[in-house]
Order: structure tokens, then C-alpha cells, then sequence
């Protein structure tokens, strides 16, 4: 049965007092705390068969290579693709999309060529094709968002065209919690044969990812955000396009042979995984995800809902002392930003922090989206399965005290 308390203790930080008061975290959207079973995990390698993978051929690189790749089987079968030869490990999200900007980009964007993306992306999911178009000569559109903040789709829709090759689409924001409507994107952008890439970094953790269902071309997201280590990314690619791709970076593993004057690169997936991979943690990656299916990804979708839905009625009530509610009425899930008039989210912050409880200020490495608000910055809460309506109350008694403290 499903019971976030009871979850919680599974997290050993979660006894950690913080100005002597119990951790409240809620700052999820930037990376989640670890199970026992996965920092075990991580231990367990270092341990009992720390070894690097591949090619070795004593029992401690065998056990390390194998486990290493049951985490790609794993990963594999947790987003549904067909191979696992579709799963590229890289260091996080961003070296994902990086990946694909310097590989596929650099192949098959030229001059006057167009990508889309949105208003609403992280800049990891900006500043590679921002860089692309400057190299390539090309033109970067980007979806207007709309007064609900939402975006306009049927403005998407319109820009769409011959020269459109790629479209770079986050499926939830990491400032407003709203999910836009992949399935629409993603359908208009093949109908002229357009490239789609997701960035799942803040959905694939807290609901079910099917990329055969999605008919996405490429899915980037990272382990830090779903219970696992820091340093792990993945990139999903169909075969065809990874197949068709050149290597990102050289050396090590990437290769299969090697003549003074030539080399030839490895089959996938390792032609894109040069030199020493980051095998602890990547292995540890495994125990994530067998912790993950256990909770059940469709109740930590609820769970979101109905906590996102609890903290909006908290905070709400203080909308005449200046607090501004920064999310969609629709379509939203685990992130609720919020600013206070007159209080930078700096100061909110830290007077949280002083009261136990973790949370985001800034711009949240959306900086154009922010000041499309007309904001400075933000102050964020992201929840994730081990939060519980007790943790919102605690926020809003920070919240209480911000309020009295400036006002």
C-alpha cells in the first residue's frame, strides 16, 4: 500500500535536523534524496567488484560489466524501448541534449535550416540549439507562451514548415509544473518530417514514460532527479538516428580498432560512451529504478496531483499579503513557484531554511521565462512521494513568518 510516511523512512536523511528542526525537503526539481537500497548499492560496488567494465576478462570486471549493463536492459524496459542498444549513459541531462546538438545537429542542420523550441525550457534545453543555430547559420523559433501560461500550440503549429528539421521540448517545466501536450507536438512535427527531442528531466521520475507510445525521437533526463546518482544521464535515440550519428567524444571504449592514422568507432551504444564510464553510480542507477517500480510511477502521479492541489489551497490564502501563485490552472504536477511582493525569493529562502524546510529561489536556469514574468526570480517548492501534507504545513508556516517578518 502506498503510505508517503512510511516511504520516508527509507531515506536516511530524512533524520537530519536542520537549525534543530526535522528536515523538510522540498526542492525535488533540482535533485531527490536517496533510498538505503541505493546508496547500498553504490557501497556494495566499491566494496565487494570495483572494476571497470568491458574487455576485462578476471571475475571482477565481469560482475562490473554486467551489472553495468543490466542497468541499460533496465532503463531499457523502464521508458519502453525497443533496444538496448537506444540507451546512452552520459553524465546528466544536459550532456544528453549536448550529445544530440553536436552529433545529429552538426550533421543535418545547415544554413537556414529551423529549430523550435519553447519559452518555457530550461536553459539546458536552450543554450545547445541557441549555439547550434550561431555555428550553422540557422534560425532558432521559439513557442510564445500564452496569458494562462500555457503554451501556444496553434502558434506552433503555424511555424512549423520545410525548413523546420528539429523541435526541442521540455514535458514539464521546472518553474510552473506544466506538462504541454507532447503528443500534439510531437505528431505535428513528423508530419513534415521533423526531429523531436524531450526533455524529460523533471517528468520521467514522477509518471509513467513510454517513448513507443510518445513516438519520440530522442528522450534526455537524469538518474539525480529519480533516487538515483548524481553523474548519470541518459539519452534515448531510435536506432536508425543513433546508428547515423557520429561519436561525440573519442577515446577509450568508443572505439572498436585503432590504426596510427585511422580509427573505427564501436557499435552503439558504446560509440558514444568514450573512456571510463561512470560505473558505480550508474550501477547504483539500477536500484533506483527497482525502488521506483515498487512505489509505482502512477502513484507518485497521484500523489503529486494531490499534494500540489494541498499546497495551492495553503498558499493561496495569502494572496492579499502579496503572495502570487507563478503556475497554470491546468496541466500542472509537483512544482508550485511562488513570489511574495516587496520580499526577494532570496530572503524567503533562507527564512524557510532557518524554519527546516529546503526550498529554491532564483531563476531557476530559466532565466528568459522568469523575466517574461516580470519577475527577478522565484521562490519554488517540488514535491516528490516522500512529501507529505505535513510538509506543507510546515511551509506555510515559514511562509507565515516570512510575511510577518517584512510586512
Amino acid at each position: 500500500m502506498f503510505n508517503p510516511k512510511n516511504l520516508k523512512k527509507d531515506f536516511p536523511i530524512f533524520s537530519r535536523k536542520i537549525n534543530g528542526k526535522t528536515l523538510v525537503y522540498l526542492d525535488n526539481a533540482s535533485t531527490s534524496q536517496k533510498p538505503k537500497s541505493v546508496i547500498a548499492a553504490l557501497s556494495n560496488y566499491y566494496q565487494t567488484f570495483n572494476s571497470n567494465t568491458h574487455r576485462g576478462i578476471h571475475t571482477m570486471s565481469e560482475e562490473a560489466t554486467a551489472a553495468y549493463e543490466g542497468t541499460r536492459e533496465h532503463v531499457m524496459k523502464f521508458i519502453n524501448a525497443n533496444l538496448p542498444k537506444e540507451i546512452i549513459f552520459t553524465r546528466n541531462t544536459t550532456e544528453s541534449i549536448n550529445l544530440v546538438a553536436y552529433t545529429w545537429g552538426e550533421e543535418h542542420i545547415k544554413t537556414n535550416d529551423e529549430i523550435i523550441v519553447s519559452a518555457i525550457e530550461h536553459h539546458s534545453n536552450l543554450v545547445p540549439w541557441q549555439e547550434l543555430c550561431r555555428r550553422k547559420n540557422a534560425k532558432l523559433k521559439i513557442i510564445p507562451i500564452k496569458e494562462d501560461l500555457t503554451l501556444d500550440l496553434d502558434a506552433y503549429e503555424k511555424m512549423l514548415s520545410h525548413k523546420t528539421k528539429l523541435v526541442s521540448i521540455t514535458a514539464m517545466s521546472n518553474v510552473l509544473g506544466y506538462m504541454p501536450n507532447l503528443t500534439r507536438i510531437i505528431n505535428a512535427a513528423h508530419k513534415i518530417s521533423a526531429i523531436v527531442l524531450i526533455d524529460g528531466a523533471q517528468s520521467v521520475a514522477h509518471m509513467p514514460t513510454d517513448v513507443k507510445k510518445l513516438d519520440c525521437d530522442f528522450l534526455a533526463f537524469s538518474s539525480h532527479k529519480m533516487l538515483g546518482p548524481t553523474g548519470v544521464g541518459v539519452l534515448y535515440g531510435k536506432y536508425e538516428l543513433l546508428s547515423d550519428m557520429n561519436p561525440f567524444m573519442f577515446g577509450g571504449d568508443m572505439v572498436k580498432s585503432v590504426e596510427q592514422h585511422k580509427a573505427y568507432w564501436n557499435d552503439l551504444p558504446w560509440k558514444f560512451e568514450a573512456g571510463t564510464p561512470n560505473i558505480a553510480d550508474v550501477i547504483a542507477f539500477d536500484a533506483a529504478l527497482t525502488y521506483l517500480e515498487k512505489v509505482g510511477l502512477q502513484n507518485i502521479q497521484k500523489h503529486d496531483e494531490k499534494l500540489l492541489k494541498y499546497a495551492i489551497s495553503k498558499f493561496s490564502k495569502y494572496e492579499k499579503d502579496g503572495v502570487r501563485l507563478i503556475l497554470p490552472k491546468t496541466h500542472t504536477s509537483s512544482i508550485l513557484s511562488f513570489s511574495i511582493k516587496g520580499i526577494h525569493p532570496h530572503d524567503i529562502a533562507q527564512i524557510f531554511n532557518d524554519e527546516g524546510v529546503a526550498i529554491r529561489s532564483g531563476y531557476h536556469c530559466s532565466q528568459p521565462l522568469i523575466e517574461h514574468l516580470n519577475l527577478s526570480s522565484t521562490a519554488r517548492m517540488s514535491f516528490y512521494f516522500y512529501n507529505t501534507e505535513e510538509d506543507i504545513d510546515r511551509a506555510e508556516k515559514a511562509l507565515q513568518k516570512t510575511i510577518k517578518l517584512f510586512k
